[in-house]
């Protein structure tokens, strides 16, 4: 039984069934994972019922994203023991709200509060219990999907990536948002549907029955798990990331007489 099937129309399914789509597609190579938005403010400093989660965290999910995280964690177990790049988005308000939509400029609408994810915030790192190894990659994003004005896809064609798996949050927002940009950049999507969350049942649903019909492969987990297992160990050679950041011996260190507004002769 699929996620959708007790929100799907009869109606519906006969018109896809009949149209042939939805089925599975070819496996590809070289996967690269997207970790997308799995931060606090999406859910949560803690697992509770999203109408408590939200009084704190009004973009939070609730306690389901904490199932997420957990079948994140697993999967990315899965996928370092092969030296599968794994890809992390987050995303960061300005307090002024110039870089929101029009729409949610100021103030939100919907809320007094402002969003958590703020420059600076706490809320704007991943949890802990998934957070970026240091050879994970990390891209901050302006906008819903991790394709639009990032660098990602020139780090997929540098890796010789044919495959996305999308993981994170929310399903309807973000997930979709990535899922229709990596396939129209002719990238094989999949998505286990464990590791992905939304705040509305019915949206998260929806947008995966859509992704399935149109962009890529929503399946359990377990069987993303036993694709991965099935790749040869390092599929992207020396082009696999191993460090993000260097030891603090090797940072560059500000002359002393800078530092104090000296200037050197």
């Amino acid at each position: 039984m699929a996620v959708w099937d007790d929100v799907l129309p009869e109606i519906d399914r006969l018109v896809y069934e009949k149209g042939g789509w939805g089925k599975p597609r070819p496996r590809g190579e070289k996967p690269v994972i997207l970790v997308i938005d799995a931060m606090y403010t999406f859910t949560g400093d803690r697992p509770e019922p999203i109408l408590d989660s939200i009084d704190k965290h009004w973009t939070s999910c609730g306690e389901i994203s904490w199932d997420g995280v957990s079948a994140i964690a697993a999967l990315l177990e899965v996928a370092r023991a092969q030296e599968i790049p794994v890809i992390y988005t987050v995303m960061e308000q300005r307090r002024d709200g110039f870089d929101r939509a029009p729409q949610d400029r100021g103030a939100s609408k919907r809320s007094e509060k402002l969003p958590t994810d703020m420059i600076g915030s706490y809320a704007n790192e991943v949890v802990a219990e998934i957070a970026p190894a240091p050879e994970d990659i990390v891209i901050t994003k302006p906008k819903p999907s991790a394709f639009f004005g990032t660098p990602l896809v020139s780090y997929l064609t540098y890796l010789g990536a044919d495959s996305v798996i999308l993981t994170g949050c929310v399903t309807s927002g973000c997930i979709r948002a990535a899922a229709v940009d990596a396939a129209s950049y002719n990238y094989r999507v999949v998505v286990p549907q464990e590791c992905v969350w939304d705040r509305g049942i019915l949206a998260h649903k929806a947008n995966l029955f859509d992704i399935q019909m149109k962009c890529g492969d929503v399946e359990p987990r377990e069987l993303t798990e036993a694709w991965i297992r099935s790749l040869p160990m390092r599929p992207f050679g020396e082009r696999t990331p191993t460090r993000r950041l260097p030891e603090a011996e090797e940072l560059p260190v500000m002359d002393p007489a800078l530092e104090l507004g000296g200037i050197v002769a």
